[in-house]
């Protein structure tokens, strides 16, 4: 029990206790998790809520008021969900990071969410683990309507002149190669997992010409483009590649395209310079919930809209996927909480 003559505006009284006030308790511990998974809305955040028993809940200042909470299990594995965007994400991740509660410095992290898949590479329903993750959007862009004879597109790099111009590095955050040892295990564990399908999705993808779009699910490892704008169709899908492989030196592989990782790996990128966060304990998982372009004979805004039948599976795939990954790390912690285990 605090004393009284605490609430007095007088330095020297606010020192006094009263005679058999009971002594300050210490701070408690901060407390850390073998794994977060970072979701980014509530229906991603659905199955593991479903699935894993997430009792203990940590209120966190500064999450989004919709989801102010961190939900752990007792095996350590939590939960935060962020809410949707690049500046939901980079604020509830910064707030994450840097809160007192917490000791994150061992913690692995999950970002398991859905997105738009290239269907050269993948199909609705599939889960892909990404190497790289490239912001699509710190660019300049004209209209390609307005763009000169030539271009690929209206899309390209900041002080250049043209499409496939190697631009400098202006903002810092245009690119991140995760650990890829983490990577290759993730997918060591995962690629044999019996993915959800859905006999809509099945149909759907009876409209594309060609494997894997036209196939059943699959999991596999290839890179995400972030971006605010909700994008589609086969010149930005196009576009796209060329500015992944741009940015990477041809080593991407450009297969997903969401709203937030950048800014999740921004505000993770600030607390690992701060020794708080280990980045080579990151993993981005991110499952197909639609194509990134129309199939032929379909105009890009009724693809855009399409009843694909991707978004259900998708959702419970990012569980089945991304579950192998952290059942893994907190069943045997021994083996992984000194980095990624080489067996």
């Amino acid at each position: 029990m605090k004393s009284p003559l605490k609430s007095l505006a007088f330095a020297g009284l606010a020192a006094l206790a009263l005679p058999g006030a009971a002594a300050a308790q210490a701070p408690a511990e901060p407390y850390a998790p073998k794994v977060v998974v970072v979701s980014m809305f509530e229906h991603e955040a659905k199955a593991w809520r479903a699935n894993e028993a997430l009792d203990r809940t940590i209120a966190v200042p500064g999450l989004s008021q919709a989801f102010p909470d961190l939900a752990c299990s007792e095996a350590d594995l939590c939960l935060v969900t962020t809410s949707m965007g690049y500046a939901n994400a980079a604020s509830s991740i910064a707030a994450l990071v840097f809160s007192d509660k917490l000791d994150l410095s061992k913690t692995y992290f999950l970002i398991a969410g859905i997105a738009g898949v290239d269907p050269a590479d993948g199909t609705t329903g599939s889960a892909h683990w990404a190497r790289y993750v490239v912001d699509g959007g710190l660019m300049w862009e004209i209209d390609g309507r307005e763009a000169p004879e030539g271009w690929t597109s209206g899309r390209f790099g900041f002080f250049t002149q043209k499409p496939g111009e190697m631009p400098k590095s202006t903002y810092g955050t245009e690119v991140y190669h995760l650990n890829e040892a983490l990577t290759e295990k993730a997918y060591q564990l995962s690629k044999d997992v019996d993915l959800a399908d859905d006999e809509t999705a099945k149909a759907y993808r009876g409209n594309y010409a060609a494997a894997p779009a036209n196939g059943a699910p699959i999991v596999s490892i290839c890179d995400t483009v972030s971006a605010d704008t909700w994008w589609h169709g086969k010149s930005f899908s196009d576009a796209m590649n060329e500015w992944a492989k741009l940015l990477t030196d041809g080593k991407a592989n450009y297969c997903t395209t969401q709203q937030e990782d950048n800014a999740t790996l921004t505000a993770l990128t600030r607390g690992a310079e701060m020794g708080r966060i280990d980045m080579d304990r990151i993993a981005v998982l991110r499952t197909a919930s639609n194509f990134d372009q129309p199939h032929e004979g379909q105009t890009p805004d009724a693809s855009l809209n399409a009843q694909s039948g991707g978004f259900g599976i998708a959702l419970d795939n990012a569980y089945r996927v991304g579950s192998k990954l952290t059942d893994a790390i907190v069943g045997n912690w021994d083996a992984w909480k000194d980095g990624v285990p080489a067996e």
